[in-house]
């Protein structure tokens, strides 16, 4: 019995042990930011300018990476009424656009990068994070599916202009989303972003039947 006790006092010493050093290479390690952003600019240091430009992050992003995307109720609150004023809506008051465009723009992933061809129009690239419709195989699941969007929602109006608004500046809504600002940094034109909004939302688009 001594000696099997002693087996598992010295089992259960092991298991610490290794608990620990396991702890110790997990635990989470306070980052220098400035090291991130040398890094980060010795990476873009080839790039044309307006590259260069994109790698400089605005009031917001500043603020979420300090904050790695944690912030503060008060500061959530400063970011999503900031973001929310960069909001542009159509001039014409039209929202909704083909949705059949916008069924090649969502599942467009081309665009924003070194090896694009000048002139290159970009797609959303929806897909890598979004069911769409509902015979997809294949998609991305760090954002919600958006099968029956318009249906759900009952093609309301108001959702119609707050989708727009969460296309154009995710971060109107939820400070720190990783979705991206696609009509406030420009990544989408106006006409793409409403015929998105007419994938999501018109009666006869596939993500509603």
């Amino acid at each position: 019995m001594i000696s099997f006790g002693k087996t598992l006092l010295v089992g259960a010493a092991l298991s610490i042990s290794f608990a620990a050093s396991a702890a110790a290479q997990t635990a989470t390690k306070s980052i220098d930011l400035t090291v991130v952003d040398r890094y980060v600019a010795s990476t873009f240091g080839k790039a044309a300018p307006e590259w260069q430009a994109r790698i400089k992050p605005d009031a917001t992003l500043e603020t979420c990476n300090a904050s790695r995307n944690d912030v503060p109720s008060a500061e959530a609150d400063k970011i999503t009424a900031r973001e929310l004023a960069r909001v542009v809506y159509p001039a014409d008051g039209k929202l909704l656009g083909n949705w059949k465009e916008g069924a090649k723009v969502a599942n467009d992933g081309r665009g924003n990068q070194f090896s694009d061809p000048p002139g290159l129009v970009a797609g959303g690239n929806c897909y890598a994070c979004h069911q769409m419709e509902r015979s997809e195989l294949s998609y991305g699941t760090l954002g919600p599916s958006l099968t029956n969007y318009g249906k759900d929602r009952k093609y309301d109006p108001e959702e119609v202009k707050r989708a727009y608004a969460k296309i154009y500046d995710s971060q109107a809504f939820a400070a720190c989303s990783i979705m991206p600002r696609f009509g406030a940094n420009k990544v989408l034109t106006e006409t793409q972003i409403k015929d998105i909004l007419a994938f999501l939302f018109d009666p006869e688009s596939p993500l509603n039947k």
